[in-house]
């Protein structure tokens, strides 16, 4: 069965948006770049909402731009072809390789869990992931630890006083003093 992944950049005080709405502190160094790059390639079809999906649609034509380097171009390369699926109330229309949901996470989950295809299924942003993770859908958590303190804003993890207990799978220090953080929920052996 595929495996339901969220993975984000976060503060050390647990945010991916600053108060201010921000995130430029987010922008990751070459060697995070090329982690990102690496983990993509294991991502089957990406799951966001409006706002994630709207950040993201610079990618769909940033190959056309001269000035940028090959890691963005390998990144464009595949994050393009990569089949997205956005859930939006308020869209009415979505770009490239997306296709638009207007509700049902979880059936779409179990749907796309159901398909014969490879590759995890990620979720992207804070809001949608809540809704997986409130219904017991995320199978490992993924984080790149910034190290900044950006004081509140949205934070990674739901706030809905719900326990998941962690396996601590992964960890990796980047030079530039990043650290990765994988974990996958512990779940109870069926009987």
């Amino acid at each position: 069965m595929r495996s339901v992944t969220y993975s984000m950049g976060v503060s050390l005080d647990g945010y991916i948006v600053g108060p201010d709405g921000g995130f430029d502190w987010t922008a990751p160094d070459p060697d995070v770049f090329r982690f990102w790059i690496d983990e993509i390639r294991q991502v089957g079809v990406h799951l966001m909402g409006r706002r994630l999906y709207e950040t993201m649609l610079y990618w769909e034509t940033a190959d056309q731009d001269p000035s940028l380097g090959a890691a963005e171009l390998e990144w464009a390369s595949l994050w393009n072809p990569l089949p997205k699926v956005v859930f939006s109330r308020t869209l009415s229309t979505v770009q490239g390789r997306a296709r638009l949901v207007s509700g049902g996470l979880a059936e779409e989950i179990a749907r796309l869990r159901a398909e014969p295809a490879e590759g995890d299924i990620a979720i992207g942003g804070a809001t949608l992931a809540a809704e997986a993770a409130a219904s017991g859908l995320i199978d490992e958590y993924q984080v790149i630890v910034h190290p900044v303190l950006v004081g509140g804003g949205i934070p990674f993890f739901a706030r809905n006083g719900r326990r998941v207990d962690l396996e601590l799978v992964e960890t990796r220090t980047f030079n530039s003093k990043f650290v990765f953080l994988r974990y996958r929920v512990a779940r109870e052996a069926a009987l």
